[in-house]
């Protein structure tokens, strides 16, 4: 199996997320793509973070129409920061014979050489890397030359969808039209639950 992993805060998860997600899976051929959560980002504050559970149901809600893809909330389970070589170690501990594959955006490429580890997730997994910016492709493709000279970094070439989580976070709160940027199912559990509604 070609498996996908694929972290974030998904605060909250959006059409951006979703559409990287099958971008991979198309360009990188994977069989399932297990979409995590973090608990505490080691990129960015979790001062804005909503609760586990909202972020977890969620993402179920949005992965629902697709059977490939699955949630797991082991980073949600661990008290400590979420760095991705602890997730990375208990997929390939769960999935021995898989290959593994661990979606990033493209900021997140060019800075990989500083994350918690680098050298050691790039043991375990391939990156496949989805464009954020357009006219990055020169650098993304020189920055994975740089990390993995034995290519075990994938870029996609596919148009970036630029869409923020928080912008969108910035709408709700300003009583501003979103649906366009959400499935329609997390939309209707956000206005039920009245999330984003005020500064946290």
């Amino acid at each position: 199996m070609r498996t996908g992993i694929y972290g974030g805060s998904f605060n909250p998860v959006h059409n951006g997320h979703v559409h990287l997600a099958e971008t991979v899976m198309k360009d990188c051929r994977l069989d399932r793509i297990f979409f995590v959560p973090s608990k505490i980002s080691p990129h960015r504050s979790s001062a804005e973070y909503i609760s586990e559970e909202d972020r977890l149901e969620m993402l179920k809600l949005a992965c629902s129409g697709n059977e490939r893809f699955h949630v797991s909330d082991y980073e949600l389970k661990q008290n400590r920061v979420s760095y991705s070589i602890y997730t990375v170690e208990y997929f390939r501990r769960k999935f021995p014979e898989d290959d593994l594959f661990l979606l990033i955006g493209s900021d997140m490429l060019l800075t990989f050489d500083k994350w918690y580890c680098s050298d050691k997730i790039l043991s375990y997994v391939n990156l496949c890397v989805v464009s954020r910016n357009v006219g990055d492709l020169d650098a993304l493709r020189k920055k994975s030359r740089e990390l993995s000279p034995d290519g075990r970094i994938f870029i996609s070439t596919a148009p970036p969808e630029v869409v923020s989580s928080t912008e969108i976070r910035k709408k709700i709160l300003k009583n501003s039209d979103f649906s366009c940027y959400l499935d329609e199912k997390v939309v209707q559990y956000i206005r039920l639950k009245k999330l984003y509604t005020a500064d946290i």
